[in-house]
């Protein structure tokens, strides 16, 4: 099968080198990008032209113009498919762009270049199965059961209030403490630094663009932060009222 990649960033770089491990033939595309020329296209449309799969890899805010300019050139034997961190607004905009005429679905790689290279296993994948296309998921799913992935299958609004609560939460305490000058390299870091150390370095190894995105598309993530804030809030003056309670204990993990 042959695969369009629309996007040549740090992410769509990893995929590539997945699809390419699995055997599959990549066409890229990206004006923004340095393609290797093995792989590179002239255009979206040579891309495209004839590719079983099309992937939707580029910044999430420039879904919508990219795929208004692909959609002439996309015919109904193709499965489109995006990989962004956020899906309402990719899923709708799917819908509404390729509607039945296209099959096409949301999925979200739980994985990237860094966690990739610390060969972190399982990976795994969400898939969010369009109404008028579900065997599109069901062949999203196989494919990213290939590429070595365990597939959690959710609808939109689902995926994007549990990356509100864990993505958007994580990337948020990461880049604070990037911006107050925390350095996830001193040597006196103890153990339980090790976790925050890994928060730190996807916020500084993922693309500039992606903070923005999970914070400000996915419309689950004003909330979750206001409610971290307002419980910062109350630790800290609990802290500062010298509270020696149960309160201030942290709890075991529920069975």
């Amino acid at each position: 099968m042959t695969f369009a990649l629309l996007g040549y960033g740090r992410f769509g770089q990893a995929f590539a080198g997945l699809l390419q491990q699995a055997g599959h033939p990549v066409r890229v595309f990206d004006p923004q990008a340095g393609v290797p020329a093995d792989l590179a296209a002239p255009s979206a449309a040579a891309a495209v032209d004839g590719a079983a799969w099309v992937v939707l890899a580029m910044p999430v805010p420039h879904l919508r113009e990219a795929l208004l300019a692909l959609r002439p050139q996309l015919q109904a034997g193709q499965t489109v498919l995006d990989v962004g961190s956020v899906k309402m607004h990719p899923c709708a905009t799917m819908d509404e762009l390729l509607g039945a005429q296209i099959p096409h679905v949301g999925t979200h790689p739980l994985f990237g270049p860094l966690s990739l290279a610390r060969d972190e296993r399982p990976l795994r994948a969400v898939v969010c199965p369009a109404a008028d296309h579900p065997q599109a998921a069901v062949r999203a799913g196989g494919l990213f059961r290939e590429l070595g992935c365990e597939v959690i299958e959710q609808d939109p609004a689902s995926h994007d209030r549990a990356m509100a609560m864990t993505h958007a939460l994580a990337f948020f305490i990461a880049k604070g403490l990037v911006d107050l000058g925390v350095d996830d390299g001193t040597p006196v870091a103890p153990p339980s630094f090790q976790g925050m150390k890994h928060m730190l370095a996807a916020v500084r190894g993922d693309a500039g663009h992606l903070f923005a995105a999970i914070q400000r598309e996915n419309p689950f993530a004003g909330e979750a932060r206001a409610q971290l804030l307002a419980q910062l809030e109350r630790l800290h003056r609990q802290l500062l009222a010298d509270v020696d309670d149960d309160r201030l204990a942290i709890p075991a993990p529920s069975a």
